[in-house]
């Protein structure tokens, strides 16, 4: 008889099921259906070919050897340099690490940061991993529920209703994910003061940044130096499966990160890195302007698209590359009513499930990553599926 032990907090790390509809979709694929892929959050476009010329050329050179843990200089240099062209910010380069993807960046941040039992608030819905690294880390997320009056984001004063003695920091994300909304700059103002006032830490998730459409881009770096940011090469800079992120700490913390680094990664992918240095220069920010426009046209047809089938979309995405739907007008069960969307139109969209509990059952994530032609094709199916409701 073999032995077999699980750690208890495994019984609490949900799965993503939106992988299991992925899973089942590739496989209707391989029979011959036509599937349309609109529930994983990856861009369609391939790496700009410009970067992929860089790495191509460190293999070339044979520059595979490892770095520091923080990531090679000349890159955390291109990404202070970014902060500053498009920020006016100055970031000292001692202060950005490079990680194993935007991943990698929020386990070293919540690593340095959370005790065991230390509470770290968050949105319902949000992005699952959030707190599933909280619970890693024998520590508990406090998922506050948002609804459109608040763009689906935290705000000072939820911040100030739910911190406890327990609390030693509150996430946001913005743009966000699933909700595609964002926080201005005086709604960021007050929450760093809310946060400041009990003494805690703020953690941005800023991995969509470049992708807005309306507002200004920002970062709060250009509002405060002591929060912890996360950001990504995956999706604005299109390098998905590069597995590459950074993310900028406050002065105090560099130490710790460093070792931390050394001792979860050891150093972020050689490869990836020589290449994402391209990823800063002027040909590659031109394609990805222009990619960034046409995320653009694709929200502004699928938006009111869905609308006029009638999901209830009450804000409008102002950036990323998703759209939050309620789509209880047909079903109570988003999770069953995606599985009938993918199974009977081959459409593959993500429930609410994945992203928290509050009103999940009654939501639906749409990911405009794919051309405009094939989202008038999954309009199309959809308007046909909802007839039968």
């Amino acid at each position: 008889m073999s032995f077999f032990h699980l750690a208890d907090r495994m019984n609490d790390i949900k799965p993503f099921y939106v992988m299991d509809l992925l899973a089942r979709a590739k496989k209707l694929e391989a029979s011959g259906r036509s599937i349309i892929h609109l529930e994983v959050g990856e861009p369609d476009f391939s790496t700009p070919e410009t970067i992929i010329k860089a790495g191509h050329s460190s293999l070339d050179t044979c520059q595979m050897h490892y770095t520091p843990a923080v990531g090679l200089t000349e890159l955390r240099e291109k990404i202070a340099g970014y902060y500053q062209s498009h920020f006016n910010v100055q970031v000292p380069v001692e202060r950005i690490i490079v990680t194993p993807g935007a991943s990698g960046a929020l386990q070293l941040a919540l690593s340095v940061l959370i005790n065991p039992a230390d509470e770290v608030l968050m949105t319902d819905p949000g992005y699952p991993c959030n707190r599933h690294f909280v619970r890693l880390l024998e520590g508990q997320s406090v998922n506050i529920p948002v609804t459109s009056a608040t763009n689906y984001q935290l705000t000072a004063d939820l911040i100030a209703r739910h911190w406890s003695a327990k609390t030693a920091a509150a996430l946001v994300a913005t743009p966000s994910n699933p909700t595609g909304t964002i926080i201005n700059q005086s709604d960021m103002s007050a929450i760093i003061e809310a946060v400041n006032k009990q003494q805690g830490y703020l953690v941005v998730d800023e991995i969509y940044q470049g992708l807005t459409y309306e507002t200004e881009n920002f970062t709060v770096l250009s509002l405060t130096d002591q929060a912890f940011v996360i950001n990504s090469f995956s999706k604005f800079f299109g390098m998905t499966g590069w597995r590459l992120g950074w993310m900028v700490v406050p002065d105090e913390f560099v130490e710790a990160v460093d070792k931390l680094a050394q001792n979860i990664f050891l150093a972020p992918p050689t490869l990836s890195q020589y290449a994402a240095i391209e990823a800063f220069n002027a040909p590659s920010l031109n394609i990805l302007e222009h990619r960034r426009q046409e995320f653009k046209r694709r929200r502004d047809y699928l938006l009111p698209a869905l609308k006029s089938l009638g999901f209830e979309i009450s804000v409008d995405p102002q950036g990323a590359f998703y759209i939050y739907a309620n789509c209880h007008r047909f079903t109570d069960d988003s999770f069953g009513f995606v599985n009938r969307l993918l199974e009977e139109a081959g459409v593959a969209i993500t429930p609410g499930i994945d992203f928290g509990e509050f009103n999940a059952h009654q939501h639906v994530r749409f990911a405009y990553t794919r051309p405009v032609s094939v989202l008038e094709d999954a309009v199309a199916r959809l308007n046909d599926f909802l007839k039968h409701f």
